[in-house]
């Protein structure tokens, strides 16, 4: 089973969902560095994704982990935020991991570093297609409205459309 290393924004929006444990589902471990523990667990206590986090980190499935190549965080950080900066230079550290974010910006930076990446809404097709949710698009919808996750309606349809769910809605 593979690992991931994850930004804030995945696990924060996968728990407002009730879906963090998709997560121990397909990795065996998932990573974060230290500034994505404290914005989650320490900035975000009693918001969403805390305590789930701060749980999944005492089973032992979720560790924080230091990346250690400071040139290219400075490089990252002049374009990103610091979660998502160290989130990048760890996976680039640890080849071969996926990375799960969900910032345009920041995607678009680990794609250059080659980097396996997905996020929220990969994670949730995924499910949708091992059957391990019913809709897809009350997920997303759910994300939308209960998380402020911004999608475009391009997107939207390109997600239903890979799970075989219609795309007509009221979405319009």
């Amino acid at each position: 089973m593979p690992w991931a290393i994850s930004d804030s924004s995945t696990l924060i929006h996968l728990a407002v969902l009730g879906r963090l444990s998709l997560l121990r589902e397909y990795y065996e471990q998932v990573l974060v560095p230290p500034a994505v523990w404290r914005e989650v667990v320490e900035e975000g206590q009693g918001r969403a994704g805390a305590r789930e986090v701060e749980e999944a980190a005492q089973s032992g499935w979720l560790k924080v982990l230091t990346p250690t190549n400071e040139a290219l965080l400075r490089l990252l950080k002049r374009d990103l935020e610091d979660g998502e900066a160290e989130a990048i230079a760890l996976a680039v550290e640890r080849q071969g991991e996926v990375i799960l974010l969900d910032d345009s910006d920041a995607r678009r930076v680990a794609a250059v570093y080659g980097l396996s990446k997905t996020g929220v809404i990969g994670i949730l097709i995924q499910a949708r297609l091992e059957g391990k949710l019913t809709s897809l698009r009350q997920e997303l919808d759910r994300l939308r409205q209960d998380a402020g996750f911004w999608i475009t309606e391009a997107l939207y349809r390109q997600a239903l459309e890979a799970v075989g769910e219609s795309v007509i809605s009221g979405h319009e």
